[in-house]
């Protein structure tokens, strides 16, 4: 599902990483002149990777944040002193979610198979909240992007859950929606988000699209039939 998801245009992610790599080579110039002198390639290297560095981090972060969550979802008893000091604000925020909203966790961090469409993928949580059940996919990022209704929608319409800890298959409940959990180091809120057949239908065309990237337009080009002036390549002069 992710890689399917990633098939939609992130023309901002260009922008983004230009920005990174402008403000590194700004903010750490005495370094970066540094390496200019030494090593020019390294500088280089240092500069494009500003963005990827940024955003491992936050990836960690945000990695770290989620098992942690489960195991709050669980009822397990965290000690706060045994975890980095970067979480142990999500961690606050998200026993506050627990005890406002007293979610009733149906699965957690379980994998959804779709046997109609052929996709899979692991979702956060799906909780019954005041009589109707939700899949829920917590999120540390800066802000809840539209994305996240494709994957809600994918694990949504799914066919199966997957237990982890047997291996059976059950059917996927039926749900009345999906949200987020959005967890940021000042606070949380919590955010519904559309997942319904509209939305399944544009995460569809994004699996055609991955199929096309996948193989689909292997020899979809074949060779030329004909060809003329100075530009034939060595290839075209053999074959005449």
């Amino acid at each position: 599902m992710t890689s399917i998801v990633g098939m939609l245009p992130k023309d901002f992610l260009t922008f983004w990483a230009a920005k990174e790599s402008a403000e590194a080579a700004v903010t750490n110039w005495d370094i970066v002149s540094q390496l200019i002198t030494r090593d020019p390639a390294g500088a280089v290297d240092y500069l494009k990777n500003a963005h990827r560095r940024k955003s491992k981090a936050a990836s960690d972060l945000g990695s770290s944040a989620h098992d942690i969550f489960e195991r709050q979802a669980r009822g397990d008893i965290i000690n706060v002193r045994h975890i980095h000091a970067d979480i142990k604000p999500h961690v606050r925020w998200f026993d506050e979610f627990l005890q406002e909203v007293q979610p009733e966790f149906l699965y957690l961090e379980e994998t959804v198979w779709s046997d109609t469409h052929q996709y899979a993928g692991s979702f956060d949580a799906i909780a019954r909240i005041d009589g109707e059940v939700a899949v829920i996919d917590w999120k540390t990022s800066k802000s809840v992007y539209d994305s996240v209704a494709l994957q809600l929608a994918a694990y949504r319409h799914a066919d199966r859950i997957i237990l982890e800890e047997t291996g059976e298959s059950i059917p996927v409940p039926e749900m009345t929606g999906g949200a987020v959990l959005h967890v940021r180091p000042e606070g949380w809120q919590f955010v519904p988000v559309q997942c319904d057949a509209q939305v399944l239908d544009a995460f569809l065309a994004l699996r055609s699209v991955y199929d096309w990237e996948k193989g689909g337009k292997r020899g979809v080009v074949g060779r030329a039939v004909a060809w003329g002036g100075e530009q034939q390549t060595g290839t075209e002069r053999r074959a005449a």
